[in-house]
């Protein structure tokens, strides 16, 4: 267990999955798309390509797949789709506004860090409204490597002008928890598809249920009443 001193010094957030409920939007659009083309793709697959970036999420639909199959004509019917389905699905994870005012309320700079475009990530903020609210946008084509390599929470670290062991690092899958701690981002994981491994509890320093038990957790560090995340 990590046990923080004090209240962290800044948060980066994930965005598929930790401030909006989208995986499971891409997952239902890209096995529509497998279907239509006769191609059954195994929900283990799909949970494989959680928090992955589309290039290392292609590769892994390749190596299933094989060579014979017309992968463009499959990622493009799922791209369609999900699409399609932000425009009429998108929601909000719960606690999301909840948390970010209490970040307001102590202080607290904030970033998102994801291997989504930045056109997707401003679609959703500006969907809500929360485009303000953030101060730092790492997106997909901002680093050479995405998640799992470290680089996004580096650079959204030194963004925030904050020390990468006094951020906070909140995700939902484990390509995006490997990037975090690799970048030495202490990590609260906020699960949605993907369930916590061995791995995911050995390398995060807490696993939550959902942003409101973070946010309850943080307002009590800053209180100073707690002084370690949630435990489960």
């Amino acid at each position: 267990m990590v046990r923080f001193p004090a209240t962290p010094q800044a948060i980066v957030f994930d965005l598929d999955g930790v401030l909006f409920d989208t995986e499971a939007l891409y997952r239902d659009a890209l096995l529509a798309a497998a279907d239509e083309v006769d191609i059954h793709l195994p929900l283990s697959l799909c949970q494989r390509m959680v928090g992955l970036h589309g290039h290392a999420a292609r590769l892994l639909l390749r190596e299933h797949v094989g060579d014979e199959v017309d992968l463009d004509a499959v990622w493009e019917g799922a791209s369609a789709r999900h699409h399609a389905l932000f425009d009429t699905d998108l929601r909000l994870k719960p606690g999301v506004t909840r948390l970010l005012d209490t970040l307001d309320e102590l202080g607290i700079p904030r970033a998102i860090a994801t291997s989504s475009p930045h056109a997707t990530a401003i679609h959703h903020l500006d969907a809500f409204g929360l485009r303000d609210r953030f101060d730092a946008l790492v997106a997909s084509g901002d680093c050479e490597r995405c998640k799992p390599y470290p680089d996004p929470y580096l650079r959204a670290a030194r963004i925030l002008n904050t020390p990468t062991a006094r951020c906070l690092a909140l995700e939902d899958s484990l390509a995006g928890v490997r990037s975090a701690t690799a970048a030495g981002v202490p990590t609260i994981m906020v699960p949605d598809l993907q369930q916590p491994s061995a791995e995911l509890r050995r390398l995060c320093a807490s696993v939550a249920a959902d942003l409101d038990e973070v946010n309850q957790w943080l307002r009590e560090t800053a209180h100073g009443v707690a002084t370690a995340p949630p435990a489960h």
